[in-house]
């Protein structure tokens, strides 16, 4: 599916859900989760779908050396996800069709059937691999939007997306308070991480960050 073309379509009928594939807008709201437990009863009393159990996903973003996408304000994505592998290119909406209060970008994502070969095409066109980023996700669906919940090396967050008065509404039910939400990426709050806690982490691994955790605490009972 394709957003259409010279047709008037209003913006939030592109919604999509994580799991299907196509370009479309996604509205979506970070929020940090302090009891997964909770979270994941209250997700079921308010009648989410389970769709994916907890699920190890793995991401590399992929960019020129003069990092253009980023300066673009896009990414390019290769996401692993359990068995399947996705390719997904992100870009800013038109001005004026979001809402600052969301995190709202189109979308272009296709299943993929050998990551490892297209990898090996980015690197031939001059993206190679600049940040990789690691979660273990579970994910709900309900007719009017998606929910997620992403376990990551330095925190929990839940993801909302959906048209905004469902997300305001979810969020209600939910009792997140405002102070908790975000629409930062993953990079950004491991930069924010990063500088919070003076880690010399690279990316934002499990393995990777336990390393540099494990060297810090050598060398504060060092000689």
């Amino acid at each position: 599916m394709r957003i259409p073309q010279g047709q008037n379509v209003p913006f939030w009928a592109w919604i999509r859900t994580y799991t299907d594939g196509m370009q479309a807008a996604e509205i979506e709201l970070k929020f940090i989760v302090a009891d997964v437990r909770a979270l994941r009863s209250a997700a079921n009393a308010l009648g989410f779908k389970l769709v994916t159990e907890r699920t190890f996903e793995s991401n590399v973003l992929y960019d020129s050396p003069d990092r253009q996408l980023r300066n673009r304000r896009q990414i390019l994505r290769l996401r692993h996800y359990g068995e399947r592998c996705t390719v997904t290119h992100k870009r800013q909406s038109a001005a004026g069709e979001s809402d600052v209060r969301y995190k709202t970008r189109i979308e272009t994502e296709s299943i993929v059937e050998d990551c490892d070969a297209l990898a090996e095409i980015f690197t031939q066109l001059g993206y190679g691999p600049v940040f990789q980023y690691e979660k273990f996700r579970t994910e709900w669906d309900m007719d009017e939007g998606h929910l997620v919940l992403d376990e990551t090396p330095i925190g929990v967050w839940a993801e909302l997306e959906g048209p905004p008065a469902w997300i305001d509404s979810m969020l209600e039910k939910l009792c997140v308070s405002p102070e908790l939400r975000t629409t930062e990426s993953y990079g950004k709050l491991f930069l924010r991480w990063k500088e919070a806690t003076g880690s010399s982490a690279e990316h934002l691994t499990f393995d990777g960050i336990a390393a540099c955790a494990e060297v810090a605490t050598l060398a504060t009972v060092a000689p």
